[in-house]
């Protein structure tokens, strides 16, 4: 193919999986990449074949989001840059989502909306330091949700 395939497979390979957070899908986005790129008629002709092959990466990644997530991205992604913010909201959202709904209330109450502790205890008639042991609790299940293997 081209000079150093072993080395930008796995950095493409890393792309992928920083993108999805998911060891299957991005080995076989990786994969579906290089074979997109030898099976193109005019493989001879691309002048650039790693950014070929990081476009299609990309978006065989956004394809596998929308596929998999019922939050949508939008059509027109911004540039790279802000890429990485977009895919972590779509994480946070996801996260979010898996919490109960008096846990997502209590969260988006405090932080969103920014609410005192004091005014959540007396919204769900439970002392401030009851707040805090609860605020504390669904943060750290965010945390393990949001974290990456």
């Amino acid at each position: 193919m081209f000079a150093g395939t072993d080395g930008e497979y796995d950095k493409l390979y890393r792309y992928c999986y920083f993108k999805l957070h998911n060891v299957q899908a991005a080995e076989d986005i990786t994969q579906e990449a290089f074979l997109r790129l030898i099976e193109n008629s005019r493989y001879k002709e691309i002048k650039n074949p790693l950014a070929f092959l990081y476009t299609v990466a990309r978006n065989l990644c956004t394809d596998e989001y929308r596929r998999k997530k019922t939050v949508e991205i939008p059509e027109d992604l911004p540039a790279d840059s802000h890429e990485d913010k977009i895919i972590e909201n779509i994480s946070l959202q996801t996260a979010l989502d898996q919490l109960t709904d008096k846990e997502r209330e209590i969260i988006l109450l405090r932080y969103a909306n920014e609410v005192p502790v004091e005014d959540i205890g007396k919204i769900y008639g439970i002392s401030r330091f009851a707040v805090y042991r609860e605020v504390k609790k669904i943060l750290k299940k965010l945390e393990g949700r949001l974290s990456y293997e």
